[in-house]
């Protein structure tokens, strides 16, 4: 079974850089129908068609029901049954209208992942992101803005030394164009370790000037118009950007702090213990009898106590943790005497304020208890959770920022944002923008840790449930829920 596309670069790339360690490397990126979905271009046009010329010919028309590339939308009118002197008439304002600023600017979206990609690659040491387009030179403008605004919220910038155009006018010499773009770039310094492209007939072009095979050659098996018989037998085809086949555990940026969620019970904490992962969360609670420190994600009034419950005491964890020299975080579910309880079995433990983590929600633990655990513990980290605020970080950031500004004061060092919030990256690049450090949590799984990553937070906190880097954490046992892994046995072939 061949490997997945992304595998396959992440096994050349490493293999390149062993290779050659100090040389600058380049993967390139072709851009309509590689990075751009081209799907929303038709659609965008052909529904500007219906509203310049009063018809209703695309009212219904949607984005899963356009399969044609964008320079042969033909049988696609056809298959609506629009007649043929129409059919005509609307292919001409089409191929006119297409290009506009406009439309260049806002109709094209890019394929789910590939931003997170070309992210990764832009964060690695020494390598360079390049695009080589057969777009004419006279929409570079266009195509950069298009391009930066589309990357915007996943941190991914082009300049202008990134982009090699066609020096010919539209759909000419568009082979001649992308050869003419590896040698450029090669020309500047760059070893060429891969090219990504939807058109076999690209790649076969760069095959015939790569006959030593250094440049992994990527199709992307979207919607193309050369004939598949072109592409070489050595390309690795694919049609989805997954990070779980591209980022491996131990070329994790080294700055992000990672955190456990959750281990809340004895089996979750022997699971943390196996792993590499440093700081462990846990959730603290009173008992009911409000004598000892428990640790237990919901409340008794939200999830009462079962029959046959029983709970990993906090002293018990963190003298575990302590033997163990590992770090930890403490969600504190109160305030009241449940913090002052919580420091003194922290003191009697001995934990290095670099190993010592506080959060907690403003209106339980409210300023007096903050600034008390900033004034206990200053090297500390005090985190509280700010989702709350994006209304008002779009709506009146000068005021969101007074408020983060009040929290700063009473010592609080760290904000996190949950990765469900809507518009999380547009939330994250404000905080980030204004100088705070950021948590972020509620991350659900591998794919959506490895984004969460991409943006280069100060901390994740995630429930480590990644069979695929084989660590199977539990969750915090919120409502009960708990996450289960299933043995499969490999079968044998008689």
């Amino acid at each position: 079974m061949k490997k997945d596309w992304m595998a396959q670069l992440a096994a050349h790339y490493q293999k390149t850089r062993h290779e050659y360690p100090d040389d600058a490397l380049m993967i390139l990126f072709d851009i309509d129908g590689t990075i751009l979905d081209m799907r929303h271009l038709i659609l965008h046009t052909l529904h500007a068609y219906d509203r310049e010329h009063n018809t209703r010919y695309f009212r219904h028309l949607r984005l899963d029901d356009v399969d044609v590339h964008e320079n042969q939308i033909a049988p696609l009118l056809a298959r609506l049954q629009i007649d043929p002197a129409t059919q005509q008439d609307i292919t001409s304002w089409y191929m006119q209208e297409r290009w506009r600023s406009e439309a260049i600017v806002e109709a094209h979206r890019p394929f789910e992942g590939v931003m997170n990609v070309i992210r990764w690659f832009q964060l690695q040491p020494n390598v360079a992101v390049g695009l080589n387009t057969g777009r004419p030179e006279a929409i570079r403008a266009d195509t950069l803005r298009c391009l930066n605004r589309l990357g915007q919220a996943y941190r991914v910038h082009f300049g202008e030394e990134d982009l090699h155009m066609n020096a010919a006018d539209w759909e000419e010499g568009v082979l001649d164009a992308k050869i003419a773009g590896v040698r450029s770039f090669q020309q500047q310094g760059y070893r060429i370790f891969a090219v990504v492209d939807n058109e076999p007939e690209v790649l076969k072009s760069i095959a015939d000037i790569d006959p030593q095979g250094e440049i992994l050659l990527l199709h992307a098996n979207t919607l193309f118009e050369s004939k598949r018989v072109h592409l070489p037998r050595r390309a690795a085809r694919g049609n989805t950007y997954h990070l779980t086949e591209l980022i491996p555990e131990k070329l994790l940026p080294p700055r992000v702090q990672f955190v456990w969620h959750g281990v809340n019970d004895r089996a979750n904490l022997r699971q943390f213990l196996a792993s590499n992962i440093r700081w462990a969360e846990c959730d603290v609670h009173l008992d009911p009898t409000g004598s000892e420190l428990i640790l237990r994600h919901d409340s008794f009034t939200k999830t009462p106590l079962a029959a046959d419950e029983e709970w990993l005491g906090l002293e018990e964890a963190l003298e575990t943790l302590r033997a163990h020299n590992r770090a930890v975080k403490l969600d504190l579910k109160a305030g009241g005497v449940l913090v002052d309880k919580i420091l003194e079995l922290v003191d009697r433990y001995g934990f290095a304020e670099e190993d010592l983590w506080f959060n907690g929600n403003v209106e339980r633990l409210q300023e007096h208890r903050l600034r008390q655990l900033a004034a206990d513990h200053p090297g500390a980290i005090l985190q509280v959770p700010v989702d709350f605020l994006f209304p008002l970080v779009q709506s009146a950031p000068q005021k969101a920022r007074e408020i983060l500004d009040m929290f700063a004061s009473w010592g609080v060092n760290r904000f996190s944002i949950s990765w469900l919030t809507e518009d999380m990256r547009a939330f994250f690049d404000q905080m980030d923008r204004w100088g705070f450090e950021v948590n972020i949590y509620n991350v659900p799984d591998l794919e959506s840790f490895l984004q969460a990553v991409l943006l280069m937070p100060r901390s994740v906190t995630a429930d480590f449930n990644f069979p695929q880097w084989h660590y199977y954490g539990r969750g915090s046992g919120e409502r009960g829920n708990h996450f289960e892994y299933a043995l499969r046995r490999r079968r044998h072939k008689k």
